[in-house]
């Protein structure tokens, strides 16, 4: 130790001695130490880091080499990538995607910009093509001849192009063109108009593609209107991420919770505009990523939901939610009926979690609604899902249910 500090005291007097040799020792190591943590810092974030995807060392992006134009990285035709995603020996799964972005830009003034996001519903590669080339046709006419207001400039983009062909659920719009409008309220637009089932905002408030959030995940939904955020929102919430692990099943990845607003629920549907929907939305996205649709029935969210995600589907609400849920009324546009939509909701690992609700509570929301269904004569201030009493032969259904366990009771 002597030694050492002996060594240390030399070699700082032979610097003072040699202030200009020692100014350019110090200077060579700053560099080089900042030359280094620069390079370094590339190279994690390009090369040694992984991308922000569940197992990326097996994600692999695919180009088209073009030999007579000497082109080595071209983009696959919708055609080309099909036939890649057929090879179900090479790839596990395979997405395509495009994004139609067109520059609107005046005499004077900065590039405006319009961002889409489409899913292709047409059955064949060709017809897929063919509504691309319309969607174009479209957006650069809306772009410069109708986006003075959403309804001219989505009624331009629609044009021959219903919802069973493509869906857009992703709208972005910036630059002076479009100063003073909300990208937001024109994406609730695409769900009024039916050119979407459904749109998802992330907890930023931001219109995201939807794959982006529910793909592979484990979803626990709780649907309702959310006009008044309440404590046993977020309490439902929980109760159903406890209740989805308490069952044991191999996650492949952790539960999502979130949240749903149908545009016109079959109950108390109070017809909110846009500013009044963003507001709840605003406020809701404090528990969870939102989800807004025009699904009213819950049997018409799981198909949507299945599209992304083969892992457990999880809806939780109150218990007076699901005496609605079991009412045949509810399904007459079914040919059958209250067993045809009980069948479409539960067919894919699919279960609803029953929230206990206060006894008055409870009371008031049945009281000028089904007359099916009651609630057994208790002290218990709570009543939970095993409380309902359901007329016959209603209640050889729910019986079924739940001895099945596609309804399930969770704590409070």
């Amino acid at each position: 130790m002597d030694t050492l500090l002996q060594d240390l005291r030399f070699g700082w007097r032979q610097l003072r001695r040699t202030p200009g040799f020692t100014l350019s020792a110090v200077l060579a190591l700053a560099l080089g130490i900042g030359a280094t943590t620069a390079i370094f810092t590339v190279l994690d974030r390009v090369v040694l880091r992984p991308l922000p995807y569940p197992s990326p060392d097996r994600l692999t992006m695919v180009w088209d080499t073009n030999v007579s134009k000497a082109l080595t990285h071209e983009r696959i035709s919708p055609v080309t990538f099909h036939d890649y995603r057929n090879l179900s020996q090479v790839f596990e799964d395979a997405a395509g995607w495009w994004y139609p972005q067109v520059n609107v830009t005046e005499p004077g003034t900065d590039p405006s910009d319009v961002l889409l996001h489409v899913n292709l519903m047409d059955p064949t590669a060709q017809q897929q093509q063919e509504a691309l080339g319309v969607l174009g046709v479209n957006l650069l006419y809306g772009a410069h001849h109708a986006r003075g207001s959403a309804d001219e400039f989505l009624a331009s983009l629609s044009d021959a192009l219903p919802i069973d062909r493509m869906e857009i659920d992703v709208l972005e719009l910036g630059g002076p063109a479009f100063a003073g409008q909300d990208s937001r309220a024109w994406c609730l637009e695409l769900v009024r108009k039916r050119m979407a089932r459904a749109i998802v905002f992330d907890p930023a408030f931001h219109v995201v593609e939807p794959s982006s959030v529910l793909r592979k995940r484990p979803l626990i939904i709780e649907r309702g209107r959310f006009d008044k955020l309440e404590r046993f929102h977020s309490d439902m919430l929980r109760a159903g991420d406890r209740a989805l692990r308490a069952e044991q099943i191999d996650l492949r990845r952790e539960p999502l919770g979130m949240v749903e607003i149908a545009l016109h629920p079959v109950l108390d549907d109070d017809a909110p505009d846009n500013r009044t929907l963003l507001a709840r939305l605003e406020s809701a996205l404090g528990l969870a990523p939102a989800l807004v649709t025009d699904l009213p029935e819950a049997y018409q969210l799981a198909p949507y939901l299945r599209r992304y995600t083969i892992e457990p589907l999880r809806l939780v609400g109150d218990v007076s939610m699901l005496a609605y849920m079991l009412q045949s009324q509810f399904y007459d546009a079914l040919a059958g009926t209250l067993l045809e939509g009980m069948g479409k909701l539960f067919a894919s690992n699919v279960k609803f979690y029953a929230y206990p609700m206060p006894r008055a509570a409870v009371s008031k929301a049945l009281g000028s609604g089904p007359s099916r269904v009651r609630v057994a004569d208790s002290k218990s201030a709570a009543v939970g899902a095993d409380d309902l009493i359901l007329e016959p032969p209603l209640h050889h259904l729910y019986r079924y249910l739940r001895e099945a366990g596609w309804v399930l009771p969770i704590e409070g």
